[in-house]
Parts: C-alpha cells; sequence; structure tokens
C-alpha cells in the first residue's frame, strides 16, 4: 500500500507543479507575445535571439536578426542569408517547466533542491543558446539537412541533457531513493 501512496503522491507534485508552471508561462506568453499584425515575440524569445546573434558574432558569424513580419518569430540571417526562425519552442521554457517538475515530483532537501532547480535550469538554458548556435551554423552551411539536424540530432542535444540531470537528481539527491 505504501508503495502506491509514493506513486500518487509523485504523480500529485508532478502534475501539480507542472500545470501551476505552465499555466504561469501561458499568462506570460498571452501578455508578452502578440500573435497577429503587429507580431511580436515574448521577450524570452527575444533575449534568446539576441544571445544567440552575439555568440554567432563572436565565433566571426557576422548575425543580424528582425522580428518577422507575418509570425511571431525572429529571422536571424547569417552574412545577410536567411539562416533560421527563431521562435517560441526554441527558448527551451518549456523543457525547463518540464525539468522543474520532474524534479519537486523527486523532491530531496529544500535548499538541495531549490539550487539544482536553479543550476539546471541555468544548464538547460545556456545549452539550449549553444544549440542553437550550432545549428544555426549547420544550417548556414549545410541547408540540404535542415530537417535532420532540427527534427532529430539537435532535440537530442537539449533532451539528453536534460534526461541525464534527472538521472543524476535521482541518483544523488533525491529522498525517494527506491
Amino acid at each position: 500500500m505504501k508503495g502506491n501512496k509514493t506513486v500518487v503522491l509523485f504523480l500529485i507534485k508532478f502534475f501539480g507543479s507542472y500545470l501551476l508552471l505552465f499555466s504561469l508561462y501561458s499568462f506570460y506568453l498571452e501578455k508578452t507575445q502578440n500573435s497577429s499584425s503587429p507580431f511580436v515575440c515574448a521577450p524570452i524569445t527575444k533575449s534568446v535571439a539576441e544571445q544567440t546573434q552575439y555568440l554567432l558574432n563572436i565565433f566571426d558569424y557576422p548575425t543580424e536578426i528582425e522580428q518577422d513580419t507575418e509570425t511571431p518569430a525572429v529571422k536571424l540571417y547569417i552574412n545577410d542569408h536567411f539562416t533560421a526562425f527563431i521562435v517560441e519552442g526554441c527558448n527551451a521554457i518549456s523543457i525547463i517547466i518540464l525539468f522543474i517538475a520532474f524534479i519537486i515530483a523527486f523532491a530531496g532537501k529544500f535548499k538541495t533542491t531549490v539550487l539544482y532547480i536553479l543550476f539546471g535550469s541555468l544548464l538547460i538554458y545556456f545549452t539550449n543558446i549553444v544549440r542553437i548556435v550550432i545549428i544555426s551554423i549547420a544550417f548556414y552551411k549545410y541547408p540540404q539537412y535542415k530537417h535532420l539536424l532540427h527534427d532529430i540530432i539537435f532535440p537530442s542535444i537539449i533532451y539528453g541533457i536534460t534526461f541525464l540531470l534527472w538521472f543524476v537528481w535521482i541518483k544523488k539527491f533525491s529522498t525517494l531513493k527506491k
């Protein structure tokens, strides 16, 4: 009977925290992103595009970004060549929400949990920026592989990091060792 209680508690904590965070994020998007003319991206998406631009310029890929006029997306150009759209799904917030909900569901000591959520969220966020930089360069140099790169290879980076963080959390910090 205790095993069932543990599973039910896990599900309540996971789905409760996920729904709360997802609702807050949806409210944020509703208030900051405009999906009709004039189109405007949420500030976090624009920030991801700006950070991507900054890193690409550091790596000697002259990059410009601009708000798309037909969708709530940022267009990214390398050497004046359209390379990619950066949209809301590119900002990693949905993955961070999923990460946080999982950590809360397997919570450990309060301070450890909070610090791990902060560390993990930042690691996912910055890994995502690097991922977008690499995928942008790959799109620029190898446009014929866009589908393979975007839909298969590069999602595995962000999901792989998230899974690894979950695994480390369960093995090292979670109070639910069983």
